[in-house]
């Protein structure tokens, strides 16, 4: 998953890895500026929710192998929302972000698995189908495509919706937990514990987690008070 020693290294996989990083934030800062959010301390809070999802990856890829190196996304995404939620606590702020970070999310990976597809991680399955590549399932760019089309989903749904605050958070998040769901049953190399590797069953609840949370709070009920850029 984007390592990040990867980028030590001058490759092609390190170059994408990089502008990954780099589309993250981008992104992450553009949306910030749209919602009114783009101050001193969003860049700090911006700043600790990447190292926290740094940590997060190695630290869910190292649980999730027993023992092995590597990333992982699902770990990074928890790591770097712990992280936000201890930096907003720091500074005092309450408005949401977690918009900001679904939106620089899908963004960065939908880059960055080009990375994995360059660097030969993150590979599927042996298949004979005619878009196999070197008789495998491309799984990396599987999860690009859909990564892509959920950016494209939640730029549409702020455009004609404007959902309260966190909605575009549980969108993303109902829309990317199934959708790696289903491209996990193509990788390769994964444990698996009664029949689904620990990604899915994180999806799983990650599912449910989102699901409960857009009908609780129902973010696309009412159109966002926020003004317009």
């Amino acid at each position: 998953m984007i390592p990040l020693a990867a980028l030590m290294h001058f490759t092609p996989a390190s170059q994408v890895y990089a502008l990954a990083y780099s589309v993250g934030i981008l992104v992450f800062c553009l949306f910030a500026q749209k919602r009114r959010l783009l101050t001193e301390g969003i860049g700090y809070v911006a700043m600790t929710g990447l190292i926290g999802g740094l940590l997060g990856a190695n630290v869910g890829q190292f649980l999730a192998t027993s023992g092995g190196t590597g990333k992982s996304v699902l770990g990074g995404i928890l790591g770097g929302y712990l992280a936000v939620m201890l930096a907003k606590k720091r500074l005092g702020l309450v408005r949401p972000t977690g918009d900001l970070f679904a939106v620089a999310l899908m963004a960065g990976e939908a880059v960055g698995r080009w990375g994995c597809f360059l660097g030969g991680c993150c590979g599927g399955r042996e298949c004979t189908l005619p878009w196999a590549i070197a008789g495998h399932h491309p799984t990396q760019l599987y999860l690009s495509a859909a990564c892509a089309l959920i950016f494209v989903l939640l730029l549409v749904a702020e455009t004609y919706r404007r959902p309260a605050e966190n909605g575009l958070w549980y969108l993303q998040g109902v829309l990317y937990c199934p959708a790696r769901f289903v491209i996990e049953f193509f990788r390769d190399g994964a444990t698996r514990h009664g029949g689904l590797s620990t990604a899915q069953w994180a999806c799983l609840v990650g599912f449910v987690f989102f699901v409960y949370k857009l009908a609780k709070e129902k973010p696309f009920a009412t159109v966002s008070t926020l003004p317009l850029p």
